[in-house]
């Protein structure tokens, strides 16, 4: 008979807040499927507990199939990250969705979650969110994104490193503003617990003179509706973003592609305004 899948929460920094059926489960599990066993070792020596254990991180998911094998032959596993809920931006989510396929029994086992407790306590909109984790990394991709965000009306839930906070504000400021309302929460449950309520702005000045310390969720207010209303994006505006593009080098059809985002404008309304104007102004060109 199969084993069943646990999917376990770990405190997200103090040990004290580990719920009784956190640790009687891993008591229970016939082995753990760690993200990093490293830490999760820490853990299991804190509830005076030996088990077999497996790494599930990104570079190593391969192991998804061999913790899948083991379950379907009987033994139970109890995968957790290294803290908070798993698979919540976190490479076990592909090891829960593989074993859903597999028909095997995936329970969970809840507790805190950084993203949700940083929300509680950010004095934001909890009404509705939007979480985005960590943001792309490749400059493109990232812009690509916080683009996509600027007409976002719900709160918007980052997660952020110390080593990488400061260009990350920089970054929000670009996009929304510095008078944008922002959550700094940091070491959430730790000795050094701080939750700042400023703006995106206060935020980049506050960290040109202090060091980043410790992992951050940071609570962004939402564009406020009635100022999303009037920033909606017009066709005249969209083309005047693909013709700037262009004037980048970005070849016309990639030009229409990347200003249609976020619009209600599709690729094809824009490609014709571009050829249009081009046409244009080639008859001016002409007539000159």
């Amino acid at each position: 008979m199969p084993g069943i899948l646990y999917i376990v929460a770990t405190p997200i920094g103090n040990l004290d807040d580990m719920p009784p059926r956190v640790a009687a489960t891993f008591g229970a599990a016939d082995f753990v499927a760690a993200e990093d066993t490293r830490v999760t070792l820490k853990l299991l020596n804190h509830l005076g507990l030996k088990k077999p254990m497996m790494s599930y991180y990104e570079h190593a998911l391969h192991h998804g199939a061999a913790i899948l094998d083991r379950i379907e032959a009987g033994e139970s596993c109890a995968l957790c990250s290294d803290a908070g809920m798993p698979c919540i931006s976190d490479p076990g989510e592909q090891i829960v969705k593989d074993a859903i396929a597999r028909g095997i029994t995936v329970t969970p086992v809840p507790g805190a979650s950084a993203c949700v407790t940083a929300l509680a306590v950010s004095g934001q909109d909890t009404a509705r969110f939007v979480f985005e984790g960590f943001l792309p990394v490749p400059k493109k991709e990232r812009r690509e994104r916080l683009e996509f965000l600027q007409g976002e009306t719900r709160t918007v839930i980052f997660y952020e490193a110390p080593h990488k906070l400061r260009g990350t504000l920089d970054d929000l400021c670009a996009a929304f503003g510095a008078e944008r309302s922002i959550t700094l929460c940091r070491e959430l449950t730790k000795l050094h617990e701080e939750i700042t309520k400023t703006t995106i702005g206060e935020a980049v000045r506050y960290y040109e003179q202090n060091d980043p310390r410790g992992e951050y969720v940071l609570v962004m207010a939402g564009t406020p509706a009635a100022q999303a209303a009037a920033e909606e994006v017009t066709l005249p505006d969209a083309v005047a973003t693909a013709r700037l593009l262009m004037a980048q080098g970005t070849p016309p059809a990639a030009a229409a592609k990347q200003a249609a985002k976020g619009t209600p404008f599709s690729k094809g309304d824009i490609y014709k305004e571009l050829i249009a104007a081009k046409d244009e102004d080639d008859r001016k060109e002409e007539s000159e």
